[in-house]
């Protein structure tokens, strides 16, 4: 198990959090936990890199639709960014690639809004 460690930083655009460490049963309520703090406006955008997330289970899956729901109930947008394959598959398998705006990297994402 990979210790999980995010970090936020201010893009012009919205917050971007940058999610390291693996994103399962004992870590998301991290993100979860972490979400109501994250102020958001209507039509910002809230930018989850997952570069550095080596692995993500079903719980990792929720917390980053809480995410997705955090950003819609404030009327802003939200978009995964550098999603590592394994993780890719489920969200595919599920559904969700329909659901979450994915992009390779920040600056694409950022530049899509």
């Amino acid at each position: 198990m990979s210790p999980l460690r995010i970090t936020t930083e201010e893009h012009a655009a919205g917050p971007v959090l940058r999610i390291v460490g693996d994103l399962d049963h004992d870590t998301s309520p991290t993100l979860r936990e972490l979400l109501p703090t994250i102020a958001l406006r209507p039509g910002q955008l809230l930018v989850l890199d997952l570069a550095g997330m080596p692995f993500c289970d079903s719980s990792g899956v929720s917390a980053l639709i809480a995410a997705h729901n955090h950003a819609g109930a404030a009327g802003a947008g939200m978009a995964l960014v550098a999603v590592p394959a394994n993780t890719l598959r489920i969200l595919r398998i599920v559904g969700l690639d329909q659901v979450f705006a994915l992009h390779p990297d920040v600056a694409a994402a950022t530049r899509a809004g």
